[in-house]
């Protein structure tokens, strides 16, 4: 759980950049909505013409997934993923620094009945998600339909890192470091919701090579291993912004078939799943992330891909 106390370090005179630019996004979430999304889309586009390496990574990540689209598509696409993900930036902000209802009158849930059935046989939920641009609004707007705990990975940054950890203590039952898997477990065992995320590379171990697009990437077993020790059902969640710009959509899915067979068919029927969504909204996820920073050949540097 998030500490609540005040660090006063972060009051040090490196760290008032970073307060400065916090007020003036506290005070563009107090705007028009209209507004604050094209600031988010100003947001991305001017990343996208001065983040030249993160550009980079995007274009070979487009360009690995969508071989089927033309030259003119992929730069469409990787131009537009800038947007959607400045505009993501602007949402995380309002999860941030708004009420939890504020765009709840915008936003559709489908499938919050599933949850409900299978709480109803006892079983504890684990909420698959994905960093789709949207991550922190969709949060927030469900912790005002489900109390449920998540997972997180602290920020590099100490003040933002400080901002993200109180919002989320403020709207969840629990916030796990994605390495607490015994508190996963416990609170799964318990019949409660679990929202985690598997899709980022996070090295060789306890990871399998599993396709993604048609190619292999190094996927977390961890999912389906934690799925079984807690008894849990494994639920897909999505969240989008919806094409006009004017509402979000979040969708419960049918449980997965996790865990299978085995680890390396588990992660296959997860990343089958994502591929699926993405191929639906390619530009409405964090594809500045290097997913396929990691190689099967271990004597492989990692990165190679993307140089």
């Amino acid at each position: 759980m998030a500490d609540t106390h005040f660090p006063k370090t972060l009051l040090k005179p490196q760290h008032w950049p970073i307060w400065l630019t916090v007020g003036l996004m506290v005070f563009i979430t107090r705007l028009p909505l209209s507004v604050q999304l094209r600031i988010g889309k100003t947001i991305g586009l001017l990343l996208h013409k001065v983040a030249k390496s993160r550009r980079h990574i995007v274009e070979v990540n487009i360009r690995l997934c969508f071989p089927e689209k033309t030259a003119a598509e992929q730069h469409a696409l990787v131009r537009q993923v800038f947007i959607d993900n400045g505009i993501g930036v602007m949402e995380t902000m309002i999860a941030w620094f708004r009420k939890p209802d504020y765009l709840l009158d915008k936003t559709t849930f489908i499938g919050l009945e599933k949850i409900a059935a299978a709480q109803d046989e006892g079983r504890g939920i684990m909420l698959l998600g994905a960093h789709y641009s949207m991550l922190d609004l969709a949060g927030t707007l469900l912790s005002n339909k489900l109390t449920f705990n998540v997972s997180y990975r602290p920020q590099n940054n100490a003040v933002m890192n400080y901002l993200m950890e109180q919002n989320r203590a403020r709207l969840y039952n629990h916030c796990f470091t994605r390495k607490d898997i015994r508190g996963f477990i416990r609170t799964l065992k318990k019949g409660e919701i679990l929202w985690y995320a598997q899709d980022q590379d996070f090295g060789r171990k306890n990871s399998v090579f599993v396709d993604f697009f048609g190619i292999p990437a190094a996927t977390i077993t961890a999912t389906s291993r934690i799925a079984k020790a807690g008894n849990a059902l494994v639920m897909p969640i999505t969240y989008f912004r919806n094409d006009d710009n004017r509402g979000y959509t979040m969708t419960i899915h049918d449980a997965l078939p996790i865990p299978g067979e085995d680890d390396s068919a588990d992660a296959r029927v997860a990343n089958a799943f994502l591929e699926e969504q993405l191929r639906q909204h390619p530009s409405q996820y964090l594809w500045l992330h290097k997913r396929f920073k990691t190689r099967p050949d271990a004597q492989e540097k990692k990165g190679l891909l993307y140089k």
